[in-house]
């Protein structure tokens, strides 16, 4: 059956399904949404109005080619939509000399010869005085990096997948997927649908939908809080994004209004979320403390008093790299899960990937090591 013909579901149109929705109806399948919600809503995982760009990868160099190829699709929506989704601004990489994340993010821009720059610790203290810098410390600053506005993105990309034709169903939960012979079935209280195919993409409520999958996604409450620099340091002629990755794995962003300075935390530092549907948004003040923490080591020059907190969650796979491909023993269901902090950046490239193996079973990008086919992870 030819792109042209086939009925493809999307179900769940946040950060990865806004994304699918967009590269199916270009390569013109019938496309349909749904979501609980609308998209760009704040109930899930892509709030807090910046999300980080980086070329570099921490965790593994065989991300790069799919960052390489997320770029081109990030350049490719702007042009699109006329929309800015994401600003080059770089991101400083910052740690002990010896950490093994340093070393990781030094072998994949060898690797793949990306575009950056390597700063001992008096370099950095002098081009950076923001960041309290410690004996042994260095930075990479990655140079094709920045920030990426994640409400205004998944709003943009399901607004171009309508333009190109899709529908949306908006505020309809899906209940269930059921595989049938010639296709899938998509439930829901109004009703039920028929398509060839289903891409899921429902971040935090993938264990409700899919009580049977193979694999655990720990779903993780995460905050978020926003800082006011008490010196102009920040919002000088550099404004990078930033991530550390030792004694306490962290990230920050300036904010685009030359305000204040997000912070957020790595998984091991967030409790669990318990169901997604009654999300605990109150924060207590001993929440913060290790953010206190935090500025008073590294980030003196910001206020230790949050102007604003934000909640939200996400899904962490056990080896933290996400589940794409067929679903086990329904392969007319493709499953983007368990993207583990690191998939908003990617999220084009993941788009287009789940395209692919709607439409044609298969897909020419290096997958292999995200892929659900013969995934031994429990």
């Amino acid at each position: 059956m030819s792109a042209a013909r086939k009925r493809v579901a999307v179900v769940g149109v946040g950060t990865m399904g806004s994304q699918a929705a967009w590269r199916l109806a270009a390569r013109g399948a019938e496309v349909v949404g749904y979501d609980r919600f609308a998209p760009g809503h704040d109930r899930s995982a892509a709030g807090g109005e910046t999300r980080i760009f980086r070329s570099a990868h921490f965790e593994d160099s065989r991300y790069v080619p799919l960052l390489q190829h997320a770029d081109a699709l990030w350049e490719r929506l702007q042009q699109e939509t006329g929309r800015e989704l994401r600003r080059m601004t770089g991101c400083l990489l910052m740690g002990p000399t010896d950490h093994h994340q340093m070393a990781t993010v030094l072998e994949s821009i060898a690797e793949h010869g990306l575009d950056h720059e390597v700063l001992d610790a008096e370099l950095l203290a002098k081009r950076f005085p923001q960041f309290r810098i410690e004996d042994g410390d260095a930075a990479v600053l990655d140079r094709r990096a920045g920030f990426i506005r994640p409400e205004l993105t998944i709003q943009t990309a399901a607004r171009r997948a309508e333009e190109l034709g899709a529908r949306i169903h908006r505020y309809t939960t899906v209940r269930e997927i059921v595989p049938v012979a010639d296709g899938v079935e998509i439930r829901t209280d109004a009703g039920s649908e028929h398509f060839d195919t289903a891409v899921v993409t429902v971040g935090p409520w993938v264990n409700d939908l899919l009580p049977d999958l193979p694999w655990e996604v720990d779903i993780r409450r995460l905050i978020s809080a926003w800082y006011v620099p008490t010196t102009d340091a920040w919002f000088g002629e550099e404004r990078p994004a930033f991530i550390r990755t030792a004694p306490t794995h962290c990230y920050g962003l300036p904010s685009p209004d030359g305000v204040s300075v997000k912070l957020g935390l790595s998984r091991a530092l967030h409790r669990p979320a318990g169901d997604p549907n009654r999300l605990d948004r109150e924060v207590a003040p001993e929440e913060l403390e290790i953010f206190t923490e935090l500025i008073g080591r590294h980030m003196p020059d910001l206020n230790p008093d949050p102007t604003r907190i934000s909640v939200y969650m996400e899904g962490y796979t056990e080896s933290s790299r996400p589940l794409v491909g067929p679903l086990p023993g329904a392969e007319n269901v493709v499953l983007l899960a368990g993207f583990s902090g690191h998939g908003f950046k990617l999220s084009p490239a993941f788009g287009d990937i789940a395209a692919d193996l709607a439409l044609d079973g298969t897909s020419p990008r290096p997958i292999d090591f995200i892929s659900t086919l013969d995934r031994a992870e429990a």
